[in-house]
């Protein structure tokens, strides 16, 4: 298939005619595929080299300096998941050896105050574990900053898309529980487990992931009538993919597509960056366009799904 491609500036620069074309175009994308690749994010290419540099530097430390930001006990969201400690596919209810693969983890820069449910504060705002790399919490913070800016006019342009006010979403993203992945897969040997995957099926939790591969390499996939196919890397794009609580607002209208990052014998090493935008701990998500009486609450949806995944 030709992967899909769609260009953020040209759309929020449009008017009239041109816009509702646009518009049209996301809702058939989100639709049939629920991935895409993002062009004209408007993100800076400095930004970006820099937090590629802080993520290099740590996934090239030494043991000793990952391990003093190792995640204290199973279920802590942020810092060091080491090797052998998570299995996506068991979100889905499938049993698999663990994912080929190691991760950083920072959560939210803001905490409010005002959350009636404690365990908001005992899961998502628990403090994230910096490692002791000069530069690397200022850096990481400017990143994970601009990847909020960016999921919010992603938002917008989802509720136009969706014949929606582009202000829609904006009430459920006050206090987004959004998380920052930083990830490294190894590379690989000329032996693989059955069924163990880089990382397993799965589809994300929350309203939409922003991904940036490492350019030119392979591995992530996306399950389309029964065949995987492989996502493009390309260079100065990023990959949005739709996510759980967004297939839920959309009635199904737009899907939250099965993916996965393939683990073939002998495969070089390659890192991510996946940025997981999720609506504030309370926002309650149901269909926009029917009165079902489906609905779930982001935060404790998103604190089950996760603690599903870790061994």
């Amino acid at each position: 298939m030709s992967f899909p491609r769609f260009n953020l500036e040209h759309f929020e620069n449009s008017s009239g005619n041109e816009r509702k074309k646009k518009s049209d175009e996301l809702d058939k994308i989100c639709s049939e595929t629920g991935f895409l690749v993002i062009e004209g994010h408007g993100i800076s290419q400095r930004v970006i080299n820099e937090q590629w540099d802080i993520v290099l530097k740590f996934f090239s430390s030494p043991l000793e300096v990952k391990r003093e930001v190792k995640v204290p006990y199973s279920g802590y969201p942020y810092g060091w998941i080491g090797p052998d400690q998570e299995a996506l596919a068991a979100s889905k209810g499938e049993v698999t050896p663990p994912d080929l693969k190691e991760s950083f983890n920072g959560g939210p820069l803001n905490i409010p105050n005002n959350i009636k449910d404690n365990a908001a504060y005992e899961f998502c705002y628990q403090p994230t574990l910096w490692p002791k790399i000069e530069g690397f919490r200022e850096i990481w913070e400017r990143y994970y900053a601009e990847m909020e800016r960016l999921a919010k006019r992603i938002m917008a342009a989802f509720a136009e898309a969706l014949g929606l006010e582009n202000s829609y979403f904006d009430r459920f993203i006050n206090n987004p529980i959004s998380a920052l992945r930083a990830l490294h897969y190894p590379e690989t040997n000329d032996f693989i487990i059955d069924k163990q995957q880089r990382a397993g099926a799965h589809t994300d939790y929350g309203s939409l992931t922003i991904l940036l591969p490492q350019a030119g390499t392979s591995g992530l996939q996306i399950k389309k009538k029964n065949t995987w196919v492989d996502v493009p890397a390309l260079e100065d794009c990023f990959v949005i993919n739709i996510g759980d609580l967004m297939e839920l607002w959309t009635a199904k209208r737009w899907i939250s597509t099965l993916h996965r990052v393939v683990a073939k014998p002998n495969q070089p090493a390659r890192k991510s960056l996946a940025y997981f935008h999720q609506p504030d701990w309370e926002a309650t998500i149901k269909p926009i366009s029917n009165s079902s009486s489906e609905a779930v609450v982001s935060g404790p949806y998103l604190m089950e799904k996760f603690k599903s995944t870790n061994l």
